[in-house]
């Protein structure tokens, strides 16, 4: 290969307070097995199977999903399909965990949809576009948005998205629902991110107060 760039819609989640105390090594690595099984499930009901895109790539205490083009899953499926299933999944596992155990074994994610054209060299994915995913999904405002809400997913778009796909509203998708409260620089360039709250999450965890009890939040 030529080092010629691929484009690919970028989808990268990261746990919250994976470096907590209460987090053991093998509980991080029952963790990490959880967030594998759902990332891929939620791709699976978004249609998107292994051939539709790149093998994951292992963030530590996250996830990459590179998405290749394909008319049959337009990218508005990341956000009208693909982030409500994963928060469906996350509220699931959360509640079917004792209230003594979600301290320990509690799984919230942040998340972040970007795309771009990113490259592929013997070690992996590079690019501008992948700096740009990945510190929208670090910016402190994102993580302090997670840890105002119940809700176990917090999104965070790149202006790319929000402008071809959000503010359109197509399927569904609510413009009004995502604020522009992530600002980030990048290459030289200072980049916005617009944040996002499933509502359907929000309204399952809410039914259950206790879901998180006691949460520490002095560990990203």
């Amino acid at each position: 290969m030529d080092n010629l760039p691929l484009h690919r819609s970028i989808l990268a989640v990261d746990m919250e307070r994976s470096t907590s105390p209460l987090r053991t090594n093998p509980i991080k690595g029952e963790l990490r097995g959880h967030v594998y099984r759902m990332l891929d499930q939620a791709l699976a009901h978004t249609g998107i199977g292994p051939r539709r895109r790149d093998p994951f790539e292992d963030r530590g205490d996250g996830v990459l999903a590179l998405i290749h083009p394909d008319d049959g899953v337009p990218k508005t499926y990341l956000l009208s399909r693909l982030i409500p299933e994963l928060a469906r999944q996350l509220v699931d596992y959360n509640l079917s965990l004792p209230p003594d155990e979600r301290p320990r074994r509690g799984l919230r994610l942040r998340a972040v949809v970007h795309a771009g054209e990113i490259h592929r060299d013997t070690y992996g994915y590079f690019g501008e576009a992948l700096d740009v995913a990945c510190r929208l999904l670090d910016a402190r405002p994102l993580k302090k948005c997670l840890e105002a809400v119940p809700a176990p997913l917090a999104l965070v778009v790149s202006e790319e998205i929000y402008q071809t796909i959000v503010k359109h509203a197509y399927d569904g998708i609510s413009p009004e629902t995502y604020q522009p409260d992530v600002r980030v620089k990048v290459a030289g360039r200072r980049r916005q991110g617009w944040v996002h709250v499933p509502t359907e999450a929000l309204h399952l965890v809410t039914e259950d107060p206790h879901t998180f009890p006691d949460l520490d939040h002095t560990a990203a």
